[in-house]
């Protein structure tokens, strides 16, 4: 069956990084664009960045411009996400799925920016 798993997240300062991992299995990763979302608390899950098949990322949310990284690893059908420069209000829980037709989502993984 279709499962995406995120890992990765924690409590870091204000300024830190993270590497954030999603490892999906139940289908074929190379057709798919691969999306990372995110749900701060209280409010509702938005897009953070989409990566396409090919490797092209797309759909940077301005929040986190200059400052997110995506890749994909097609031999371990996974996808990654790297943010610098972590702001308290990048404090969500982080998941990643399809760009189109998203469901089946994992648990997420929480990250929590505080000093």
């Amino acid at each position: 069956q279709v499962q995406f798993v995120e890992s990765g997240g924690g409590l870091v300062q204000p300024g830190g990084s993270l590497r954030l991992s999603c490892e999906t299995s139940g289908f074929t990763f190379d057709n798919y664009a691969m999306t990372w979302y995110r749900q701060a608390p209280g409010k509702e899950r938005e897009l953070v960045a989409t990566i396409k098949n090919n490797g092209v990322v797309t759909e940077t949310i301005d929040p986190v411009k200059g400052r997110v990284t995506l890749s994909r690893d097609k031999e371990k059908n996974t996808v990654y996400l790297n943010l610098n420069n972590l702001k308290p209000e990048d404090t969500a829980v982080y998941y990643c799925n399809w760009r189109v037709g998203a469901r089946y989502w994992g648990k997420g993984t929480l990250v929590t920016v505080s000093s």
